[in-house]
C-alpha cells in the first residue's frame, strides 16, 4: 500500500502530563479523516504516572536467583546463544546488576507472574528505558479505554474520524495467520500463552517479529495490518534516550540508575506518528 507518515516531536512527557490534551493539540494541524495515530505505550504510562521506583522494593530469594543465575548465566549464556541474541545483548545480560536486577525481578513477579518474569527483558510490559534513576514503567491496565478517549478527543477538536493505536516496543511473532503476543492485549487476533514461552518459540522457529499493538480504537484493522503499522511506528519513533536501559545509560554517560529527569528532557522524543493510507 502507498502510505504517508509524519512523526511528531514532543517534549518529554513527565508524570502529570495531560496526554489527551497533548496528543490532540499536537496532531490537530495535520490530521484528517482516515488517518491512524500511533502512540507509544511507554510515553503514556510515564505521563499518567504508571511508574514505580524499584529502589524501594525488597527482593526475595527467588528474585535473587532470577537475577544472578537465570538472567546472567542462562540468558547471558546457553539460552541466549541458542536463541540468537546479539553479542552486545549477551554481554549486557552477563553484566546484569544483581541487586538492581533482583528488585526488578521481584516487581515482575508481583505484577506479571513467573512466566513473564522468566523473560530477560520487558517482563509483561515492564520497561526501564527512558526513565530516570530506578524508575520503571508498568503496562497500561486499560489501553483500549485510553485509545478510545484520545480518538474521541481528536474527533471533538478537529472533526476527523481517526484510528488510534497504542504500541508496545516488545515483540510479537507471526506465522501465516497465527500471531503470538508477548502478553495479553486488547488487539483482536493476537494470542497470548505465556511471555517466556512466546519469546522462545518465536525466536527458535525464526517467526516474523514485529512490535505489539496493545490496543486499537477506530477502524477494524486485521491483526497483520495492526502489527505492520506497529512495526512501522517503532521504526519511525526512534529510541529517545535509548531503546534499553543499557543503551540509555551509555548514551548519557552514566550508570544504569544515574539518568535524571533533566537528562531525559534534553533528548528529542517522538511518541506520536500519523499514518495516512493514500488512494
Amino acid at each position: 500500500m502507498n502510505i504517508k507518515t509524519l512523526t511528531l516531536r514532543c517534549r518529554y512527557w513527565k508524570p502529570g502530563t495531560d496526554i489527551y490534551t497533548k496528543v490532540t493539540d499536537r496532531v490537530k494541524d495535520y490530521i484528517k479523516t482516515g488517518d491512524i495515530v500511533a502512540l507509544s505505550e511507554k510515553a503514556i504510562s510515564t505521563a499518567t504516572g504508571n511508574i514505580i521506583d524499584e529502589s524501594k522494593i525488597k527482593p526475595s530469594y527467588v528474585a535473587y536467583f532470577l537475577s544472578k543465575t537465570w538472567t546472567k548465566r542462562v540468558w547471558g549464556g546457553p539460552l541466549g546463544k541458542t536463541l540468537g541474541l546479539k553479542e552486545q545483548t549477551l554481554q549486557n545480560l552477563r553484566d546484569y546488576p544483581v541487586e538492581e536486577g533482583a528488585a526488578h525481578k521481584q516487581l515482575a513477579l508481583q505484577k506479571t507472574g513467573l512466566l513473564q518474569c522468566l523473560r530477560h527483558y520487558s517482563e509483561g510490559g515492564i520497561d526501564a528505558s527512558n526513565l530516570p534513576y530506578a524508575f520503571v514503567s508498568l503496562p497500561l491496565e486499560n489501553p483500549g479505554e485510553i485509545a478510545q478517549k484520545i480518538r474521541e478527543g481528536i474527533l471533538r477538536e478537529t472533526g476527523a474520524e481517526v484510528t488510534v493505536m497504542i504500541v508496545d516496543g516488545d515483540t510479537s511473532f507471526s506465522w501465516r495467520n497465527l500471531h503470538l503476543a508477548p502478553r495479553d492485549v486488547d488487539t483482536m487476533g493476537l494470542i497470548h500463552f505465556g511471555g517466556v514461552i512466546t519469546f522462545i518459540f518465536g525466536r527458535l522457529f525464526q517467526l516474523k517479529a514485529r512490535q505489539t499493538p496493545i490496543a486499537v480504537s477506530g477502524a477494524n484493522l486485521n491483526p497483520d495490518q495492526a502489527l505492520w503499522f506497529a512495526h512501522l511506528f517503532h521504526r519511525l519513533c526512534g529510541g529517545g534516550a535509548g531503546r534499553t536501559a543499557w543503551s540509555m545509560s551509555k548514551n548519557m554517560d552514566t550508570s544504569l540508575t544515574g539518568v535524571t529527569w533533566e537528562m531525559l528532557e534534553s533528548v528529542e522524543h517522538f511518541p506520536i506518528t500519523i499514518i495516512r493510507i493514500l488512494e
